[in-house]
């Protein structure tokens, strides 16, 4: 059984995005999705709603705390309802850094409450759907008006699903508890699918009962390919420096505890205090790359993904570039063999 295969939007160009999409949809894939980086998460999933028909549609992830879950949940309902039930809600926590120094937002526990900001969307949902009174009361939201005039009333579709970006064993726990699906980290590797998300996410879905195989777990792993050699190696190096940079993050030490680079962390997070960027990347060796990326030319690429994720996961995050960036019918053959 194969992997269902996504496509990252490239969101720098928001006057291309209908094309894009299209684009990809008519390549195989079977769902695009957006990053919360340099560019909004949602605006560029309308737009590829628009020329599509058949793709999912999600950012991975929107940043939920700087969103009130209010907020988020019209956001949400309209592109499911324009997309005819298409999107899927994905959102993560980022670190403390980010909340405070980038977003100028409260930070608190954020296990706990991403896990009340779910269930208030749920909450708020439900509201809408069946018309009953709003009365969602946790330790860091508190939902209870909603008139007529704000709601949008009943959908014909169904609640958006929701997906996390789940790391550390509570966030996984979370996952299990009450989320549609995990949107796995980059680094995630097998080791660590094994190790610890897939054990913390049986935990947390055994507290209220539910079948952890509900819970969809979609991998970003690094894919490093190329139609020869030379293309394969000239972009090893682009992802040698997001590999250094994500290691010299604390957030992700468990990871690197888990596949034994426990010391490498260390080391790169040093460099990224003193702002030695180009220099972290030299400490990737060539091991380390293979340990979270996935390298060879294009027809190894199905089954080296295969090979990793097999019985592991149900999605995979695949790009080879954009449109013209490789041959049409070769990616097809990729996206084909991913999907099996």
């Amino acid at each position: 059984m194969g992997f269902r295969v996504l496509y990252h939007l490239t969101t720098a160009n928001l006057k291309g995005i209908a094309e894009e999409a299209k684009w990809a949809e008519s390549m195989g894939y079977d769902g695009l999705c957006t990053e919360d980086a340099a560019h909004d998460p949602f605006l560029p999933l309308m737009m590829a709603a628009s020329t599509t028909s058949r793709v999912t549609l999600e950012p991975r992830v929107a940043i939920a705390f700087p969103r009130s879950p209010m907020v988020v949940a019209y956001a949400a309902s309209d592109l499911q309802d324009y997309s005819g039930g298409r999107f899927r809600l994905g959102l993560g926590t980022q670190v403390k850094g980010h909340i405070q120094r980038r977003f100028s937002t409260e930070w608190s526990a954020p296990g706990p409450r991403l896990r009340e900001y779910v269930r208030s969307l749920h909450a708020i949902w439900d509201a809408w759907q069946t018309g009953e009174k709003l009365a969602f009361h946790g330790d860091h939201y508190n939902f209870s008006l909603m008139t007529p005039f704000f709601s949008p009333g009943k959908s014909e579709q169904p609640r958006p699903p929701v997906f996390i970006s789940a790391v550390n064993p509570y966030n996984c726990r979370v996952a299990g508890e009450v989320c549609d699906g995990i949107a796995l980290h980059p680094l995630t590797t097998p080791k660590y699918l094994e190790k610890v998300i897939k054990p913390n996410l049986e935990k947390g879905a055994a507290t209220v009962g539910r079948n952890p195989k509900s819970v969809n777990l979609s991998s970003s792993a690094f894919v490093v390919t190329g139609p020869n050699q030379a293309a394969i190696d000239a972009k090893k190096e682009a992802v040698k420096k997001q590999i250094a940079f994500y290691c010299s993050t604390r957030s992700y030490s468990r990871v690197l505890e888990v596949q034994g680079f426990e010391e490498l962390g260390v080391w790169l997070h040093e460099m990224s205090l003193k702002q030695q960027w180009d220099e972290m990347a030299e400490l990737i060796t060539d091991e380390i790359l293979d340990a979270f990326a996935v390298v060879g030319g294009y027809s190894e690429i199905p089954g080296l993904m295969r090979q990793r994720f097999d019985g592991l996961v149900d999605e995979v995050v695949f790009n080879a570039g954009g449109p013209g960036a490789a041959d049409d019918a070769e990616l097809r053959k990729m996206i084909e063999g991913l999907q099996g």
